[in-house]
This record gives structure tokens, C-alpha cells and sequence, in this order.
């Protein structure tokens, strides 16, 4: 049956260098003590023809095609079109309609007019009844004018980029000369996935998205998945265990129907057809097969909690009864013989129990010494073995009861790996686990590429990796240092309240960097060249005559040497004379101390390049350089892998400084792709139809706001460090540096959208108004910049494709996190900086609500937070305001509607944009929270107690007097 296991589980091979080599058969207790690893050879990391590649870069051709010299042959037609489609471009920009970029450009023209004219109106028209007001105004809506400038500036050059999958496909993996069987040519691809809370981020939903990468429609022998869990909990370990035991059924399914998604969660709970388009005879009971052994798969994961604790009590219990009779024995023989030996302990720890009988290396369930979440041994678990070099497709699955026969069955390697922790040391949050996994998987597998994935982010389009791979392999591709899809959310509610779909963002501000350097990297989604996370400059970059802080410092440059070639060139490229003055503290320096990462570095820099073809050949490889096996992985590369993980490693290196992701802030993300724009690469964004990537979101206005607490502190941390865009160097492009400016600046905003939602009712309260009257110059001023907003707004909406309603949630959304999250961000940076308060955040949760019957049930759950209180105050001013003012005004003898009507409409625009707040407020069918009430009281005593000491005030006029 499915639920059982097969009769030969996953070999997990572990590797802790604090309790010890252990190697355990996952459920047998029998011979975990073998523990050494035999990898099949795959063509990522070893290609033979590597050093005749390396040989001839020097001369201007990186290979030599003797047989076109010497014979010329007949072309037919089908190879005709072959080598047409392999001499086309793999992306190309499908461009905007060039009438709405420029009817877009004019608008922002015009606008940028209206708000010159509009401010000098406002600086020459001082309103002198209430010039404090009046002030206060004027500085806001200078700032205003700037932020939108340099938010909307970069927007100049919106563009799109398309991918041919099918030449790549032509390029890499079809019968050529040089690659007469036609194998796979492709370059090999790392996938990291990070989980940090077993609790926060469910196991199940980590395994889907594994089970989803390891499906993908990529070469077997060239992708390698590396689960990153920094917690180090058995929970996550035993459950990525069984995804890779259901991946035995899983992946052959998904490759011999051809399904989509290929995340099995998603996929059964499609409300589609899942029967049309399928013609096998064989796919409905494969299916009805597969469907009721992922049920099983899913019974099982979430049994693991109560089967690890039950597991750990009976191994504790008889451990306890070791202890005691140990105790007894040793009472004994005091009493007995009066011999002084140390006393045994009488209660054993509370450990936590694999299933082969051995002590968890990682966090226990009852931390202890070295068994805690920041205090325990690194363990690197080989889950699948990597497969072996030629397709194997002659055998079926579990019996008769799945034909696979005809069907690739083989698996990419998966490695579970946790980071050692110790408390003396600084881990460096998410941006250390990622800079140990780059350091691992570069001795197990070596991907010259790194794709990058949340555990909650799944592969949605099975051939996004050959659409990101494009961009790598096309002409010029090696200055691309990385290329970021865009981020899609399942589980939000229709109207998307609170703009979790962040859509302005992901399709108008990242579609119109594309244009410029590149899109910014936004922590998850993004394929990385190694070589740029190693921190090398990009091709034809001049090299410095004094090191710049990037890792060519370590290695001697060819004197000689082209400027078309790569201008940080490491020691592969040293001649043999040079070789006395390779200078090994600057390589430790930077990579540390391990002989297999250094290594490692020229392969990964070579694998990485485009296929030598026409001009670009002098930084190409050669065709088919790429399909030879490599040498076995053995136990000595394991152990240097688990060598390069522990805590100690990066002490006196530069990784995190100039290597791999960079640390010190909280937005790792944004900094790492800074660095790399700021060396001079280029980025791609690449859009997909369907989507890449898909993932969840917080919907609930607490989780939301504290998510958003979080980036905009990193932003602020951007400012206020050496990452800050104005001090960049001048390889970072004019309309690029803008828009980083802007990361690190928004934040700041919100003293101003703060500000100028209390003008409101400031200006109801006191009866005056930001201008001394409505004259009509300042009527058509706001008219025009109003109305050119829209217009913008409209185009936008054009050639983003997004809608209107989300370019609307995005606005609401920005005055709400303005008035609540980016005010906190402020003054924590502020803290920081002034008095070296670090900056802590909670983990998003990544967990769904308890009512299974509403899959919107979390949206109406309400948890306070003290960033509510901000808001709250504003809506119940800006109400009460109106109110006074209008019963001031209907009372009045002399009544000034015009101050009525101003005050008004501004207190209304702001209550408007607070609408998704108060509404997140009023729960499940307007049940308003008790600590509304309370505050909402709180803050009408204040305002009675304010017109209580307001003396001798009376209605003259229309005019308010305050004394």
C-alpha cells in the first residue's frame, strides 16, 4: 500500500562535526553506522574538456572547429532549421505601444509643471489669519512633490523581456557536431530553499515546495536542492524525509502526464477539470493512485509532532531507568565498598530521538546544552543521492499499480542541511544560512546558477527555471548577475484590502527598472550567477590598479589581458610563472580557508558562460562542454562541506561583506542586489504566462503591518549605512541610483502623511483653512495635479497590466502603513543609529487559519498592536472634526462655508484612504474589538477636555478664536 514505505528508504547520510560522525538508514537502527557517500557522476562540476577551455581563452577563441575548414557539407532542411533556431536570441524586448510611453512621459512632464507652479502659488500666497498652518502645509507638500519625483522618474523606460524556450532548447539540448547525442549542454542550478520555525512555517508547506522543485522540467543531473533549516528541528528533518520518499511517485507522475502545477497541495485542490486535455488511457487511475498516496503523504507529516514526541518519551523513559539503576548501583558500592567515585546523574535529559535510536543533533524539543535553537551541530543530510548520469526509464513504480515505463525516474539530488550555532557567535539571521549553504553546495554540486526560494514559495511553471536560464545563456548574458521573477500570492482575499499582492510594486516599479540596470532583488524568486554572489566584477569592466574591496584583489591579474574579458578573473587565469606570487591570505581572506570552495570558484566561473558563438567567443565555453560526467562525491567532500558551515568559518573572511548575501540589515535582499548593481551588473526581470512562482501572504492587518514594519526598517538601515545609493560608485546608473535613493528614503514620508492628516481636523477646529480663501488659481492647480494623477494612474494601468482597483489598494495602503509601520521604522533607525539599538522582527507566519470551512478566515481575525493606535486616532479626529465644524458652521451668524468645504474635503480624502483600516477594525460582520471602544474613548475625553480648556471662545463670524 502507498502508506507504507518502500522496501529500501531515502540513505540519509549525516555529518555533525560537535557530537560526531552519524549516519543513520532513515526508520532501521541497524547500519547507521556506515556513513559514507558515493555520488554518480553528473556533468555540473567536472567537465573534461575544462582545461582546454581555459588554455585556449587567452588566444581569442575558447575552441577550435577544424572539420568546417576542411569539408563543406550539404545542409538539408531540417538542419537548416535547426541552425537557424540556434542562432536566434533567446530573449527579446516586446516593446510598450509607443504612443502610451510617450502620452505617459508628457503627463509626467506636465505634472512635474503643476507642482512647480503649484508650490511657487503656495510660497507667494501666504495665508496670514493662520500662518502655522499654513507652514505646515507647504513643508509637506514639498516633500510630497519630491517623493513622487523620484519614485516616478525611474519609471521613464517601462519595458518587457520574453523568453524562447524552444531555442534554447535548440541551442543546448539538441544533436549538433560538438554534441552528437544531443545531452543536455544546460549549466547545472542550485535551488535554496530557508526555513528558520517549524511552527511558523509548517512542514507540510515546505515539503510541497520541494516536492514542486524537484519536479521541474529541467535536466535531472543538472539541478541539485538544498533545504536550509535553521532551526534545526527533527520535525522539519523527519518530514522532509518522507517528501523525498513520496517524490518517488510524485515526480515520474508529474514528468509522464505533464500536470501543472507540480505542487501536489495545489494541484488536488484545483476547482478545474483536472480530466481535460488528458488523452492516456492510463492517467485517471494514476491519478486517483497518486491523490490518495499524497492524503497518506499528508497524514503522516502532520502526525510527525505527536510521533516524535512519543518516540522521545520511550526513549527518555528507559534512559531515566538506565540512570537510576546506574545511581543505585553506585549507592551501593559507596555503602557497601566506601569507594569515592563521582556521583551518576539520577535524571537523564529530556532528549530528542530519531527513529534509528539516536540523539537528535540538532534542537531538541526540551532545549539543552548544545541542543537549542542557537547552540547546536551542523548536520548536512544527503536525502536523495544525486542520479546517475544516463535516463532511467525501463522500470515502473510500486508494482503494477503505476506504469512508468518510457519515463526519466530518476530524482535530483535533495540535501537537508542546518548551520551549527553557537551562542558566541553572530548568525546573521537569514542572510548567514544562505551564505552557508552557497559554501556547501559549492563543494556537494557547484551550480554555476542559485535560484532562491522562501519555503512557502513553490515552482507554479514547471520550465521558469529554462525562462531565468535564458537570460544567463543569451548573447551577453554573462553581465547579468541575476534575474528576479516576480512575486504572486495565493490565499488573498478578492478585493485585496490591504495590497498584499503589492502589484504597483511588482509589475510598475520593477517592469520599469527592466529598462534601466534591472530590477532589485527582492528576497525570493531571483536565479543568481555564483560567480556575482562571490562578489566579481562583470565583464568588460576595467580593472583598478587598487583594489576595489571585490574578490578580484585575490587573485593576480593577467597583464596583457583583453578588456572584453572577465576583469575579475580569479587564479584559474594566472600564467605558470605567476603562480610564486599567488598570494593564499587574500584567498582565505576572502573565501576562507577551504581548499574546495577556492577550487570550486574557476568551474563555477566557467560553467556559468554562454556558449562561444560569433563575436562573443572569446568569453564563451565550448559547445558540449557540459555533457561529460563528474567524479563521485566522497566522504571527505561531505566533511568539508560540513566544514565550511560551521559558525567559525566566516570569522576573518569577507563573506557578508563583500561575499555572498550581504549582512547588517534587515533587508539582506535589497542590499545584496545593490552591491551587484553598484559593481556594474546587469539584472533581467522576467514575467511568465503562467506564473513562475507562487506563494502566501499575511491577510490579517497585524501580520500585514508588522511585514511591512520590517522592510521599511531595513529601508531606513539603508540610509543610514555605507548602502545608501548616494554615495554609490559611478558604475550604478543616474535613473538606478534614483530609485534606490527612494528605497531609503520612503520611510521618512510618513512624518509628513502624518502631519498632513492632522491638518484636517486642525484646520475644522480652528475654523481656518492651509489658504486664506478657495481662489480659483488654486482650485485649477489642485484640478490639474489631481486630474494628471489619474491620467498617470490610467496608463500605468495600461502597460502594467494590473487594474485599477489594485492601483487603488496601493494608494490606500500607502497612507495607512504611512501613518503606523513607517513611523515606528523611523524611529527605530533613529535608535540605531543614536544609541546602537539592534533591531529585532518576528518571523511572518506562514500557517492558515483554524476555520478550514472560510479560506479567508484569517482576514477578520484581530490581534492589536500598538501600531494600530496612530491610525485610529486620526479616523476618530478627522470624524469628530467634521462634525464640529459643521455644526459651528450651520450655527453661525456669519458662516464661512468656504474653510467648511476645504477642511472637509481633505478630512474626507484622508478618512477615504482609511476605509481598508477601519474596516480590518470591525472584524467578521462589523464586531468591533472592546479595545477600539476604549481607545476610542480615551480620545474623545481628550478632545473634551481640549474644548474644555478652550476660554472665551465664541461663534464670531465663522471665526474660532483659540486662547
Amino acid at each position: 500500500m502507498l502508506g507504507e514505505t518502500s522496501s529500501k528508504n531515502p540513505r540519509i547520510s549525516h555529518v555533525s562535526i560537535s557530537t560526531g560522525d552519524i549516519c543513520s538508514e532513515f526508520g532501521s537502527s541497524s547500519d547507521f553506522a556506515n556513513y559514507t557517500v558515493h555520488v554518480p557522476p553528473t556533468p555540473d562540476n567536472n567537465p573534461a574538456p575544462l582545461h582546454i577551455a581555459l588554455q585556449d581563452i587567452d588566444t581569442g577563441s575558447s575552441y577550435k572547429d577544424d572539420d568546417l575548414d576542411q569539408t563543406e557539407l550539404r545542409i538539408s532542411e531540417e538542419e537548416d532549421a535547426l541552425l537557424y533556431k540556434v542562432s536566434q536570441p533567446l530573449t527579446r524586448v516586446v516593446k510598450i505601444s509607443p504612443i502610451i510611453i510617450a502620452l505617459y512621459r508628457i503627463l509626467i512632464f506636465v505634472r512635474i509643471v503643476a507642482l512647480c507652479l503649484f508650490l511657487f502659488w503656495r510660497v507667494k500666497h501666504k495665508n496670514e489669519k493662520a500662518v502655522w498652518l499654513w507652514l505646515l502645509s507647504v513643508i509637506c507638500e514639498f516633500w510630497f512633490a519630491f517623493s513622487w519625483l523620484i519614485d516616478q522618474i525611474p519609471r521613464l523606460y517601462p519595458v518587457n523581456h520574453a523568453t524562447d524556450t524552444e531555442a534554447l532548447k535548440a541551442r543546448f539540448e539538441s544533436p549538433n557536431p560538438n554534441n552528437p547525442t544531443g545531452k543536455s549542454d544546460l549549466p547545472g542550478i542550485d535551488v535554496f530553499v530557508s526555513t528558520a520555525d517549524a511552527e511558523k512555517e509548517p512542514p507540510l508547506v515546505t515539503a510541497n515546495t520541494i516536492l514542486s522543485i524537484l519536479s521541474v522540467d529541467y535536466p535531472v543531473e543538472k539541478l541539485s536542492c538544498y533545504l536550509s533549516d535553521d532551526g534545526g528541528s527533527l520535525l522539519t528533518f523527519e518530514a522532509m524525509a518522507e517528501a523525498a520518499s513520496f517524490a518517488k511517485i510524485w515526480v515520474p507522475f508529474c514528468r509522464k502526464h505533464k500536470v501543472e502545477p507540480r505542487n501536489p497541495e495545489s494541484y488536488f485542490g484545483l476547482k478545474k477539470d483536472p480530466y481535460k486535455g488528458k488523452v492516456r488511457h492510463d492517467f485517471v487511475r494514476e491519478r486517483r493512485y497518486v491523490k490518495r498516496g499524497y492524503e497518506e503523504f499528508k497524514v503522516r507529516v502532520n502526525a510527525l509532532s505527536h510521533s516524535i514526541r512519543r518516540r522521545s518519551d520511550a526513549f527518555n523513559s528507559k534512559e531515566e531507568i538506565k540512570a537510576l539503576e546506574k545511581w543505585k548501583n553506585w549507592k551501593v558500592k559507596v555503602e557497601e565498598d566506601q569507594v569515592k567515585e563521582p556521583r551518576p546523574a539520577i535524571v537523564a535529559p529530556k532528549a530528542t530521538w530519531m527513529s534509528d535510536g539516536t540523539h537528535w543533533p540538532g534542537t531538541w524539543t526540551v532545549p539543552c546544552q548544545n541542543h537549542s535553537r542557537g547552540d547546536h551541530a551542523s548536520i548536512i543530510q544527503v536525502l536523495l543521492d544525486p542520479p546517475q548520469d544516463e535516463p532511467d526509464n525501463e522500470r515502473g513504480c510500486e508494482g503494477s499499480a503505476l506504469d512508468f515505463e518510457g519515463v526519466d525516474t530518476r530524482l535530483p539530488m535533495f540535501v537537508y542541511v542546518s548551520r551549527e550555532k553557537r551562542p558566541s557567535y553572530d548568525h546573521n539571521k537569514k542572510a548567514g544560512a544562505m551564505n552557508a549553504l552557497v559554501r556547501a553546495s559549492a563543494i556537494m554540486s557547484n551550480g554555476p546558477f542559485i535560484l532562491n526560494l522562501d519555503c512557502d514559495h513553490y515552482v507554479y511553471n514547471s520550465i521558469a527555471f529554462r525562462d531565468g536560464i535564458c537570460f544567463m545563456m543569451d548573447q551577453d548574458g554573462d553581465r547579468v548577475c541575476y534575474v528576479q521573477f516576480p512575486q504572486r500570492f495565493e490565499g488573498i482575499d478578492p478585493s485585496d484590502r490591504y495590497a498584499n499582492k503589492n502589484t504597483v510594486f511588482f509589475d510598475i516599479n520593477l517592469r520599469a527598472l527592466d529598462g534601466i540596470q534591472g530590477p532589485m532583488y527582492v528576497g525570493t524568486g531571483c536565479l543568481f550567477r555564483r560567480t556575482a554572489l562571490y562578489g566579481f566584477d562583470p565583464p568588460d569592466v576595467p580593472v583598478e590598479t587598487e583594489p576595489s574591496g571585490g574578490c578580484c584583489c585575490c587573485f593576480p591579474q593577467e597583464k596583457k589581458r583583453s578588456p572584453a574579458t572577465v576583469a575579475s578573473q580569479p587564479a584559474y587565469y594566472v600564467d605558470v610563472e605567476e603562480e610564486d606570487q599567488f598570494d593564499v591570505n587574500l584567498i582565505r581572506k576572502h573565501f576562507g580557508s577551504s581548499s574546495m570552495l577556492v577550487s570550486s570558484v574557476k568551474v563555477a566561473e566557467f560553467q556559468g558562460k554562454p556558449l562561444a558563438m560569433g563575436h562573443s567567443s572569446i568569453r564563451g565555453r565550448p559547445p558540449g562542454s557540459l555533457t561529460c560526467g563528474r567524479e563521485p562525491l566522497d566522504a571527505a567532500a561531505m566533511s568539508e562541506a560540513v566544514n565550511v558551515i560551521s559558525c567559525w568559518y566566516e570569522d576573518k573572511t569577507e563573506w557578508g561583506i563583500s561575499v555572498g548575501w550581504v549582512y547588517g540589515s534587515v533587508t539582506e535582499d535589497v542590499v545584496t542586489g545593490f552591491r551587484m548593481h553598484e559593481k556594474g551588473w546587469r539584472s533581467f526581470y522576467c514575467v511568465t504566462e503562467p506564473d513562475a512562482f507562487r506563494g502566501s501572504a499575511p491577510i490579517n492587518l497585524t501580520d500585514r503591518l508588522h511585514q511591512v514594519l520590517r522592510w521599511a526598517t531595513g529601508s531606513v538601515e539603508i540610509f543610514f549605512s555605507r548602502n545608501n545609493a548616494i554615495v554609490a560608485g559611478r558604475k550604478l546608473k543616474f535613473l538606478q541610483r534614483i530609485s534606490y535613493v527612494n528605497v531609503g528614503i520612503y520611510p521618512f514620508t510618513s512624518i509628513f502623511i502624518l502631519t498632513y492628516c492632522f491638518l484636517p481636523p486642525f484646520s475644522l477646529f480652528s475654523g481656518q483653512f492651509v489658504v486664506d480663501s478657495l481662489d480659483p488659481a488654486f482650485l485649477i492647480y489642485l484640478l490639474t495635479i489631481s486630474l494628471s494623477l489619474c491620467g498617470l494612474a490610467v496608463l500605468e494601468v495600461k502597460w502594467s497590466g494590473i487594474s485599477l482597483e489594485e492601483w487603488w489598494r496601493n494608494e490606500q495602503f500607502w497612507l495607512i502603513g504611512g501613518t503606523s509601520a513607517h513611523l515606528v521604522a523611523v524611529l527605530q533607525g533613529f535608535l540605531k543609529v543614536i544609541a546602537g539599538i539592534e533591531i529585532s522582527f518576528t518571523l511572518t507566519s506562514k500557517s492558515s487559519g483554524d476555520d478550514e470551512d472560510d479560506e479567508f478566515a484569517d482576514l477578520y481575525l484581530f490581534k492589536w498592536t500598538s501600531l494600530m493606535i496612530l491610525p485610529l486616532t486620526i479616523i476618530i479626529l478627522n470624524i469628530v472634526a467634521i462634525l464640529f465644524a459643521f455644526c459651528r458652521t450651520v450655527f453661525s451668524d456669519i458662516p464661512q462655508w468656504s474653510n467648511l468645504v476645504g477642511g472637509t474635503f481633505f478630512a474626507v480624502w484622508v478618512l477615504v484612504h482609511m476605509y481598508p483600516f477601519a474596516k480590518g477594525l470591525m472584524g467578521r460582520r462589523g464586531r468591533t474589538p472592546t479595545i477600539v471602544y476604549v481607545w476610542s474613548g480615551l480620545i474623545a475625553i481628550c478632545i473634551s477636555l481640549l474644548y474644555v480648556t478652550i476660554k472665551n471662545s465664541e461663534l464670531n463670524g465663522g471665526s474660532f478664536q483659540l486662547t
